[in-house]
């Protein structure tokens, strides 16, 4: 989550309370306003309170026109009934919930057998808050089974991780909170994401496993798992290093079983220890709720495993914090059984088909060259054409919001921070009826930027509207 500090000059205006925001009578609404940086004396009606929020929540961006972020914005209404009935349950009171326990379980039970675990029987997993905190429970195990393997050396050496300079910032996270060093495969020209011999190349006796990212965050595009695991193979023939891959799954781990089914990526591949997903991204449910999974219980070390028996039965869990609701999780069980395999196969072959079209009419106005296109993640990146000088991405994201679109605009990483770009995530609920809306205000807007002297974002890094 963000950090946040207050004011350092406190604003002392009150909130401006309209006098039928309060009970029967609305000259008594009009008596008091709250302060906005302390608490009030005194309470207010509930009416009243409400009011004063929903109109300030107004000013907030339209999240179904939200074209930067993974995460659902739409789910149908009988999913958000049972997520209201379950907000007052504590995930990880599980003997006093334990059907919203079971629930859980068999989430687990499905994605193991979804992501074609050996045994799925023999494979573990949780819930998690997300993705983030997926992946920093994945990374800690690898990192244990290295120290473990290593204990002659550690803690005197350094562990090490290996991964593109495209990973998610979780990863960065990681790597800092816990002491490893990341060791980040470089983009080079047109490869925006990682190289698998690259990756080898940086493995020693001190890494604790490779991530490979099933659909980069900066472009769509998946990484070549396969071909990862293969160059792995092959540098354990020549030096017995044998390095695990966990593969960051967020969105693609929900989208490739569907459209890819011929596409190895996951626990067919040996070397394939671990898998996160975001159930609240292509798993189609509110945020927030991830998964993480191991292939057996001999990939999760079992001295991260807590056990509490202090709110009623003993209970195993593998997380980074403690209470969150079961709300969550019981949606991510709805849509499964909501959808199955053909209605999530429907959904995100629509769902790609929106973006692939969508690029091709980006294509089509002449001013942008694509990056992707769409068909893997349903996500494209694009940027000006070479010939474009009077404007930039920067200024496309920003005169697009005045329209009501976020529309991302940020620089690629090192070996490629030349390059800006912009780009689309196409979500369930983002429909073919908005992406003709999108093409027409982003053409509309056209006449003007190409009568610029010359692009006016002097800055671009306060000018980005990139966030994972």
């Amino acid at each position: 989550m963000p950090l946040h500090k207050g004011p350092e000059q406190p604003d002392k205006r009150s909130a401006t309370v309209n006098p039928f925001y309060g009970e029967a009578n609305p000259v008594s609404g009009m008596t008091e306003a709250p302060p906005q940086h302390r608490l009030p004396d005194g309470p207010l009606p509930p009416s009243t309170a409400y009011q004063l929020v929903h109109d300030e929540l107004m000013l907030d961006g339209n999240s179904r026109l939200n074209l930067a972020t993974f995460v659902t914005t739409w789910m149908e209404p009988q999913a958000g009934v049972l997520m209201a009935e379950c907000s007052d349950k504590n995930m990880i009171d599980k003997d006093e919930y334990p059907r919203t326990a079971e629930l859980e379980r068999r989430c687990v039970a499905m994605l193991a057998d979804l992501w074609n675990a050996p045994d799925p029987s023999a494979a573990v997993g949780c819930s998690t808050t997300g993705s983030s905190e997926a992946c920093m429970l994945a990374g800690m195990a690898l990192k244990r089974r290295w120290a473990k393997r290593n204990a002659d050396r550690y803690p005197g050496a350094r562990p090490n991780l290996v991964m593109g300079v495209n990973v998610q910032v979780c990863w960065d996270k990681f790597c800092n909170f816990w002491e490893v060093e990341p060791r980040l495969v470089p983009m080079e020209g047109d490869r925006f994401h990682l190289d698998p011999q690259a990756a080898a190349e940086l493995c020693d006796e001190n890494t604790i496993g490779v991530v490979g990212i099933l659909g980069s965050t900066f472009d769509g595009s998946y990484e070549p798992i396969a071909e990862l695991c293969a160059a792995l193979d092959e540098l354990q023939s020549r030096t017995g290093l044998d390095i695990p891959v966990h593969v960051d799954g967020a969105s693609g781990a929900m989208v490739a079983p569907f459209l890819d089914e011929d596409l190895v990526w996951d626990f067919r591949l040996p070397r394939v220890s671990s898998i996160n997903t975001s159930g609240h991204k292509y798993g189609l449910v509110y945020p927030g709720v991830g998964w993480a999974l191991w292939r057996s219980a001999a990939e999760l070390p079992e001295e991260l495993v807590f056990r509490v028996n202090y709110l009623g039965g003993d209970m195993p869990t593998f997380a980074l914090n403690f209470s969150r609701p079961g709300a969550q999780v019981v949606a991510q069980y709805y849509t499964f059984l909501r959808l199955g395999r053909e209605g999530y196969r429907a959904v995100q072959q629509t769902t790609r088909d929106v973006a692939m079209g969508l690029a091709e009419r980006v294509e089509a106005l002449g001013d942008f060259r694509l990056l992707t296109r769409g068909d893997q993640l349903p996500v494209f990146a694009f940027t000006t054409a070479p010939d474009i000088t009077a404007y930039d991405v920067f200024d496309v994201s920003r005169r697009m919001r005045e329209r009501g679109w976020l529309l991302p605009a940020y620089t690629f990483p090192e070996n490629r921070e030349d390059l800006s770009v912009l780009r689309v995530v196409c979500r369930n609920g983002f429909s073919s009826d908005l992406a003709e809306l999108f093409v027409e205000d982003l053409g509309s807007l056209l006449p003007e930027l190409r009568e610029q002297q010359h692009p006016l974002a002097r800055d671009k890094g306060a000018a980005t509207g990139f966030h994972h």
